[in-house]
């Protein structure tokens, strides 16, 4: 297990950054299935919890395919591509080692959606980068479970086959009574798994994520879900 890094801190990425990398997420050729940009950000949570760092190299394939098959590096875009990817690694990243708030890629889908119907997406990508990389889950810390079953409880039960433990934890939630206390529910339970996976050195403050509203979110990211 390695302590979290000090990662240089970027600016986050503005509404205009944000719609510029879903259009390229949409513009990636066919056979090829890239993430949206609301699973990306659960993706990339999914990878920053592991353990051990996992390589650049390893990870950022699956946001241009979920089964990895590789982009052609000759493929327009793909620079601009790759630099927004990672300012948005690097600004997780910073957020998780610091323990500070972060605004998931969240989007509300409309007025009578259920606020885990909402959180769906980002659990997926979550869940993928689980599946990918195993580390996390290979604890088998005890701590890990509730804030899992927080983030998989966006998940019908029907897709959680041989997961009694965490079906069994997810039925004693109280759902969110709306979005925002959903959202507040996925980065608390991302510095809750990083306190497990990632923890903080002794002299450090740490244990939580800071609790507030989180601002005005965005319109819907466009792409496959």
């Amino acid at each position: 297990m390695t302590s979290p890094a000090a990662p240089t801190p970027v600016p986050p990425l503005a509404e205009a950054d944000l719609n510029r990398l879903q259009v390229l997420l949409d513009k990636i050729p066919e056979p090829l299935e890239p993430l949206d940009i609301s699973m990306l950000d659960g993706y990339l949570c999914g990878v920053l919890l592991q353990p051990t760092a996992v390589p650049a190299g390893a990870w950022i394939r699956h946001v241009f395919d979920i089964d990895g098959r590789p982009l052609d590096d000759r493929w327009k875009g793909l620079h601009e591509l790759q630099g927004l990817v990672q300012r948005r690694y690097r600004e997780l990243a910073t957020a998780i080692a610091g323990r500070q708030w972060f605004d998931p890629w969240v989007f509300e889908l409309d007025d009578e959606a259920d606020p885990l119907e909402c959180t769906l997406p980002w659990a997926a990508g979550f869940s993928a980068a689980m599946e990918l990389f195993p580390g996390l889950m290979d604890m088998d810390s005890p701590d890990t479970l509730e804030p899992l079953a927080v983030l998989y409880a966006a998940f019908d039960p029907d897709d959680l086959e041989d997961a009694d433990a965490l079906l069994a934890e997810i039925e004693t939630l109280e759902p969110p009574s709306d979005l925002d206390e959903a959202i507040e529910d996925v980065v608390q339970s991302v510095m809750r798994l990083a306190d497990v996976s990632r923890p903080l050195p002794k002299s450090a403050n740490g244990g939580s994520a800071p609790r507030r509203p989180p601002p005005r979110r965005g319109p819907p990211p466009r792409g496959r879900y």
